[in-house]
């Protein structure tokens, strides 16, 4: 990589070998000289005159500031002298990854706050340098001038990314990391370009604004969005240039999604402006595509505002309306460009979730419009293969509405008894999708319709026999394993709306369960879900769970062994040993619960010392998340009320239930407290028989 290496194909092929070999250099950055070595090489090979190299070199850089971030302090200001002219005055593709460095030290400070809380000590272990406050007077300035170099047709080009997003990217981290103290430096930018005549100006100072939304507290941007808000809804209808329409769009979901809902003291909707807003953004759905679809997401926030308002939605009035608008984007033409119909749907069915009681009726006849478009799409004849996934598509997302509608609908009693007269036409359109054999249509029916057995409960039982073959199916697609792990999460809503109903089927259910747990084909992300499936089939056939013993307990202790010890597991194994132990105890507590009070009870019996050295491994490694540790002293006490006095001598000997029983009875979560104090009960009941 020195720069008295003659031949530039070796120094890029050396720049991208240190770029691949940082992960594994924890070594050499612990030591002052080779660190500050290979500092000072990277460095160097920024201004080589090679752009390839440089880009290299930035990458590089990049990437030290997310794996050595505690080892930049020594070189911050160099690094910041290098990347500011860089981004000034070098080619794109370097300028880019010059933002990246300052982009990723952003990521790190934000996982600092977010996990510490700001309240470091002066030993802490992770300590955060600041490095983003310390340089905002010279940072953002550099970054609000990468706003102003657009591209012309970045709007209409979904994969586009050039030096202003990458700047606007980058400027919305700084903010998330800065907080309060970023709102002086980016007002006199968006000042002095909001009105401008170049398009560029005007774009530049919306997106400025846009992108410091999400960092500083509400109680600082309050009062300049209530300020900026009409001049903003003029532009969306009024300005000549398409990509500040679309900005400003963006702009305003921003503002919807930060600044306004439940939580927010100060609203920034009133029923003064409710109306306006709804109005223009309704008028921006008639807009291009890329406009259309950000105006459809400003109406997503806005109406997710206003889920938790209570019976009454400020919505109610517009309801009709704003629906009526949404589907008739559905049908827009052009709809399939910039994912505007995937907005419109996504948009509409955030609307029906957040409706509040007097739309109720217009929600049930939303139903029979939704079925009748779902009723067109599975009568289209000779589709291209273009067209064929088009038409998945739009199956997938109508699926997803009727699954939306049902939820609302379900919730209460008068409208679940008027959505139960269109569940076997629903029922049968769902059927006649899934007859369609397409993975992705597959996963958002199934959805639907473990939200419709959520709502028949066991009426649900005279749809199995058509049902349960496409049950089959899922559970044996190994290849899509998305919709394997959905389908056992749908046998799971099936089990509880059918309690023992859903026992003709079990035998198959359980084989395949079984037979998906032994594969090494399928991804161990579905292997937590099948456990916890598992429970729910137990909950639902209690003891005649007995048939399937000799089989699933021997699986269960196989995967405890392997979840019990995580030593030397990197943060993402952990998180997954968690699920699966999650899953694996809430397995046990099922079966035990469903035993309980049954002459069958000693069947269990010769389980429990497994069950209690998994539990004691558990609590040695001492890395449970609060989940596991909920679960599992609740599996302590389902042991000593299910099995009484046999279980409780094994309590007593075993090596830590006395000392996790404590730390739990201390626990500040609520829910392990409450968890333990009935362990803590049952305990003493079945010690004391």
């Amino acid at each position: 990589m020195n720069a008295n290496e003659g031949s530039t194909d070796v120094r890029l092929a050396a720049t991208r070998a240190l770029y691949n070999a940082l992960g594994f250099a924890q070594a050499n950055f612990s030591n002052d000289m080779e660190r500050d070595y290979i500092m000072r090489v990277v460095c160097e090979a920024t201004l080589s005159t090679e752009v390839k190299i440089r880009q290299a070199a930035f990458e590089c850089l990049a990437s030290i500031g997310s794996s050595y971030y505690e080892k930049l302090a020594p070189y911050i200001q160099d690094i910041f002298n290098i990347t500011s002219k860089a981004v000034r005055e070098d080619e794109e593709p370097v300028a880019l990854q010059a933002i990246e460095f300052w982009s990723s030290i952003c990521d790190e400070e934000i996982d600092i706050l977010e996990e510490y809380g700001g309240d470091f000590t002066a030993d802490s272990d992770v300590p955060c340098y600041y490095f983003i406050k310390q340089a905002l007077p010279a940072l953002v300035p550099m970054l609000l001038e990468t706003l102003l170099k657009q591209e012309e047709d970045q709007d209409q080009d979904e994969g586009a990314w050039n030096l202003a997003m990458a700047g606007g990217t980058c400027l919305g981290l700084v903010a998330r990391t800065a907080g309060d103290d970023i709102v002086p430096l980016v007002m006199p930018f968006i000042e002095a370009n909001i009105t401008k005549e170049d398009w560029r100006h005007r774009e530049a100072a919306t997106y400025a604004f846009g992108s410091i939304l999400e960092g500083p507290s509400p109680d600082k941007l309050t009062p300049i969005v209530n300020v900026a808000l009409n001049f903003m809804l003029s532009a969306l209808t009024k300005d000549p240039s398409s990509h500040v329409k679309d900005t400003t769009a963006w702009t305003l979901g921003r503002i919807f999604e930060f600044l306004h809902g439940a939580t927010v003291e100060t609203p920034i909707i009133t029923p003064a402006n409710c109306q306006q807003i709804i109005t223009v953004l309704l008028q921006s759905m008639k807009d291009s595509p890329n406009v259309a679809e950000k105006a459809c997401g400003a109406l997503y926030f806005l109406a997710q505002g206003y889920e938790d308002v209570g019976p009454t939605s400020p919505l109610t009035p517009f309801f009709q309306e704003i629906v009526q608008s949404l589907l008739n984007v559905t049908h827009r033409e052009d709809a399939g460009e910039s994912r505007l119909r995937t907005s419109a749907y996504e948009a509409l069915n955030e609307v029906v979730r957040s409706s509040g009681d007097e739309t109720a009726r217009l929600v049930l006849e939303l139903v029979q419009v939704v079925m009748t478009e779902l009723h067109n799409t599975l009568e289209a004849q000779k589709l291209s293969s273009d067209e064929r996934e088009k038409q998945n598509e739009l199956q997938g997302q109508l699926c997803g509405c009727l699954m939306v509608i049902i939820q609302k609908l379900g919730a209460s009693e008068p409208t679940k008894y008027a959505l139960m007269q269109y569940a076997d036409q629903i029922m049968n359109l769902f059927l006649r999708v899934f007859a369609c054999r397409s993975a992705t249509v597959h996963e958002e029916a199934m959805f639907a319709i473990g939200a419709l057995a959520y709502v028949t409960g066991p009426n649900f039982a005279k749809y199995m026999p058509e049902f349960y073959k496409y049950l089959e199916m899922g559970l044996q697609n190994f290849e899509e394993y998305q919709v394997c792990a959905v389908t056992v999460g749908i046998v799971g809503d099936i089990c509880r709306a059918l309690e023992d109903k859903i026992l003709p089927y079990c035998d198959g259910i359980m084989t395949l369960l079984l037979k998906d747990l032994s594969s090494n084909q399928l991804h161990r992300s579905v292997k937590p879900p099948i456990f916890l499936c598992f429970s729910d089939i137990a909950l639902a056939i209690g003891e005649n769970f007995e048939k399937y013993l000799m089989y699933a307990m021997p699986m269960l202790q196989s995967a405890a062994e392997l979840s019990a010890h995580t030593s030397g597991a990197d943060d993402e194994m952990i998180e997954y040993t968690n699920l699966l132990r999650n899953g694996i105890l809430e397995a046990y507590s099922a079966i035990l619960q469903g035993f309980k009070n049954s002459p069958k009870t000693q069947l269990l019996i010769p389980y429990a010392p497994h069950i209690l050295q998994f539990l004691d491994s558990m609590y040695m490694e001492k890395d449970m998340d609060d989940v596991v540790m909920k679960t599992a002293i609740g599996v302590l006490g389902d042991l000593a009320d299910t099995l009484g006095s046999n279980a409780g001598t094994l309590i007593q000997q075993s090596l830590s239930s006395k000392d996790f029983l404590n730390e739990c009875l201390s626990s500040d979560d609520h829910l392990i407290k409450a968890s333990a104090e009935w362990a803590r009960l049952a305990i003493s009941r079945a010690i004391s028989v």
